[in-house]
């Protein structure tokens, strides 16, 4: 028996994505392949054991990374199915409704009915805007389809934006740099890439300019070309602004605008400008409008609870 060691440099995938949380992948393969040694050095795989076995190994590990370039995850299905030799088939069974696979396993799919209709008006529509109650997944389900544009190179950068309308978008009496003061407002989108994108790529991502987040007020005068651009929140956005946003609109880009027109923060709720603008740009070829409702809510159960009290609230205030 010609017993061999080899060092198989992982190339074209995160080493922490092909091992898995707490190595489960790894050891996984290792229970596929119980008469090789497997010890994992970062990018760089030590395997021991019988020569043909070991060659037999290193060609599966080398088309699961193959599997993972083409589809951008890996799960235990699909280890088990590649170290068995089954491959990486073009009927492998895939979820139509997953929009992007995230860390840790995570799947970030279209769960409701109109996160379905925003993923397929997506397909045809350059400029979408995405309306309805909170917690019903109008952002994450558009940063998820941003981050699938970027991994898909359909885009060269993802551009999030929300009016820091809490504080007028005059910052100055908040402590800190620039950064520290704009970050409370923006949380919620720095929240959703950390379920998608690795932490490590992401910061790399955002020194690059790859990935940017910036208050409203910060887009005026770019030209956005080739980039994903999501607009949060817009219901706290004046007409003017709205039409700012819009009109920032370049070449090879997309543009998506949510918003929750029951949740307006302005001084004076007449101010904005989303009602008016749906009003004015529905039937506009190339633009889809999405409406979602509280049958779209998926957070905590309590929040359709929540979100029909305050509509019958409102309801019994105006009659």
């Amino acid at each position: 028996m010609d017993i061999e060691q080899r060092n198989i440099e992982i190339e074209g995938i995160d080493p922490r994505e092909l091992y898995g949380v707490e190595n489960r992948r790894l050891e996984q393969m290792a229970e596929m392949f119980p008469r090789l040694k497997l010890i994992a050095r970062g990018s760089m795989l030590k395997v021991s054991g019988e020569a043909a076995e070991l060659k037999r190994f290193e060609k599966r590990l080398r088309a699961l990374a193959e599997y993972y370039k083409k589809y951008g995850h890996i799960s235990e299905e699909v280890v088990e199915r590649m170290m068995d030799g089954g491959g990486a088939s073009d009927d492998m069974p895939l979820d139509r409704d997953v929009i992007v696979y995230g860390n840790n396993g995570n799947i970030v799919r279209a769960r409701t009915v109109n996160q379905q209709a925003l993923v397929q008006q997506y397909d045809t529509n350059d400029l979408l805007f995405a309306v309805g109650p909170a917690g019903s997944g109008k952002t994450y389900t558009a940063i998820a389809l941003a981050v699938r544009a970027l991994k898909n190179r359909e885009v060269r950068r993802i551009i999030l934006t929300r009016p820091a309308v809490e504080a007028g978008e005059k910052l100055g009496f908040l402590p800190g740099d620039m950064k520290e003061k704009l970050d409370p407002y923006l949380q919620p989108l720095y929240d959703a890439l950390h379920d998608m994108i690795p932490a490590a790529k992401l910061q790399r991502y955002m020194e690059e300019g790859t990935v940017q987040i910036a208050p409203l007020a910060f887009m005026r005068g770019r030209t956005l070309d080739n980039a994903f651009v999501i607009l949060d929140e817009a219901q706290n956005t004046t007409l003017s602004q709205l039409k700012m946003f819009l009109t920032r609109m370049g070449r090879s880009a997309k543009f998506i605008v949510t918003g929750d027109l029951t949740q307006i923060d302005l001084p004076r709720p007449s101010d904005s400008g989303l009602a008016k603008a749906l009003d004015m740009l529905r039937g506009i070829k190339g633009l889809g409008i999405v409406t979602f409702d509280k049958q779209d809510i998926v957070r905590h159960s309590l929040v359709k609870s929540i979100v029909d009290a305050f509509d019958a609230h409102t309801a019994n205030a105006d009659n």
